[in-house]
């Protein structure tokens, strides 16, 4: 396998130190096992390698368990996710596939959502979930190689 170009952000360095900004910038605001999910969980819907390999590599070293890791694409049916960690991932795959139903976003699964995060946690669960999808389409539209990133 060979990546189609070099990847965007090495081509523009600002896009790489802002992507990094826009993935940063919520700091501490949610709990990094939440993050990581949310970005695996993303990484899996949208087939990106690249990221998949890297956020998975990371939650193992993190202490993450191969249950939680192994059954994460099925987590409605996994008993090893809290009610918080299912409302984010709820709200992860809407907001990732937000051209399958006519309300994107529907009122329930924010509501969920809204049950266990303030507002400052949504926003940053919202900026986590539109900056994993931004990494995974960069990865997609130039056939990134997973493995070629010195994971």
């Amino acid at each position: 396998m060979q990546a189609r170009i070099n990847h965007p952000v090495l081509v523009f360095p600002a896009a790489m130190k802002a992507l990094l900004a826009l993935s940063n910038s919520t700091g501490d605001t949610l709990p990094q096992s939440t993050r990581n999910l949310i970005y695996l969980r993303a990484s899996q819907i949208n087939g990106c390698a690249v990221c998949l390999e890297m956020h998975a590599t990371e939650m193992r070293k993190a202490g993450e368990t191969d249950e939680r890791l192994s059954t994460l694409a099925g987590w409605r049916d996994a008993p090893y996710f809290t009610d918080a960690e299912r409302a984010a991932l709820a709200l992860t795959e809407a907001t990732t596939r937000i051209a399958d139903r006519a309300d994107a976003v529907p009122d329930d699964i924010w509501a969920e959502a809204a049950k266990h995060y303030d507002e400052q946690q949504l926003a940053a669960l919202v900026i986590a979930i539109a900056s994993i999808n931004t990494w995974n389409r960069l990865n997609a539209a130039t056939r990134a190689v997973a493995g070629s990133q010195g994971n």
